[in-house]
């Protein structure tokens, strides 16, 4: 651990004086989610939120609902919410049929029981991968379990290692273990510690193009310090040539 590591608990606090508490925009019960993740593509709060949105007006979103009407009037609910609206409406029919057929309509009572069975169910889901599934049994007060966002997993590696490996899953993987190690193994402390993390990844701490300058962790964060090095190293190599 580098010697000038910020406590995570320090860091989480700095990040919510800044960026202020965080509720999730999404649904927490785990078929909802589902559904609300191929509201939209490519899949974000924003697109997402717009294909819920209609969907829940034209449609409606429980598996008899979805199966019941035809895919051309899913995939008009759909549009709202970006590209491929045809192949969304698709997985939705099989989301639905699946939760049906095999989980008696009720996703959440499948999903009792080991996280590792509860973890290979979810994946059976199109578009649910190990990021998916973490979140869905955290928000879903299934598992305290560290999930860490998808699309910001470098946040936490970078504050406190440096730059993130070029493997997306031993990124992952590697900021799982410092939550786990952590924040406490509570539902409200991993949910909040997910939230934070993601609100900073993609507003301040972008995977291209960090504004740094504007973050309120910079003065403690192995990425920034190891930038500043690197660009004084340049200029002193440019001034001895």
């Amino acid at each position: 651990m580098r010697k000038n590591t910020l406590p995570i608990s320090d860091l989480l606090d700095r990040l919510e004086t800044f960026h202020g508490a965080q509720e999730p925009s999404w649904p927490v019960e785990p078929y909802e989610f589902i559904v609300w993740w191929h509201c939209g593509y490519p899949a974000s709060d924003a697109a997402c939120g717009k294909g819920w949105q209609k969907l829940n007006q034209e449609v409606g979103i429980g598996p008899d609902e979805l199966l019941r009407v035809s895919q051309a009037k899913i995939i008009s609910a759909l549009r709202p919410g970006g590209m491929f609206p045809e192949l969304r409406a698709q997985r939705l029919k099989e989301v639905a049929l699946r939760v049906k057929n095999e989980f008696a309509g009720d996703l959440r009572a499948a999903l009792n029981g080991p996280i590792s069975t509860a973890r290979k169910k979810l994946k059976m889901f199109p578009g649910i991968a190990d990021p998916g599934a973490d979140r869905i049994l955290l928000f879903g007060n299934l598992s305290p379990i560290a999930a860490v966002p998808s699309n910001c997993v470098h946040v936490l590696l970078r504050i406190q290692n440096g730059p993130e490996r070029e493997s997306y899953s031993v990124n992952y993987r590697m900021a799982q273990q410092l939550i786990a190690a952590e924040v406490p193994e509570e539902f409200d402390a991993r949910t909040r510690a997910y939230l934070l993390l993601k609100r900073h990844g993609q507003e301040v701490c972008k995977s291209s193009k960090p504004k740094c300058e504007a973050c309120p962790v910079s003065g403690r964060c192995a990425f920034f310090a190891g930038n500043r090095r690197a660009k004084g190293n340049n200029s002193r190599g440019k001034k001895a040539g």
